[in-house]
């Protein structure tokens, strides 16, 4: 996956807008990544999928 699509996807994620499917606990779950795929993202990759991962955190009492 190419990290535009990949950032786009995590961003999209992490909108956290509610749907009439319900909201950011019912829709999201944390995302997580090989060593390898980690290491090929950017900062700013990296900074919007651990606020995505904090807030299900937060939010959803998601575990690391």
């Amino acid at each position: 996956m190419g990290k535009g699509l990949m950032l786009a996807s995590v961003v999209a994620v992490i909108s956290g807008c509610t749907t009439a499917k319900g909201g950011f606990c019912a829709v999201s779950s944390p995302l997580r990544l090989s060593v390898a795929a980690v290491d090929a993202l950017s900062d700013g990759e990296v900074k919007a999928l651990l606020a995505h991962n904090r807030k299900g955190e937060r939010l959803c009492g998601w575990k690391p």
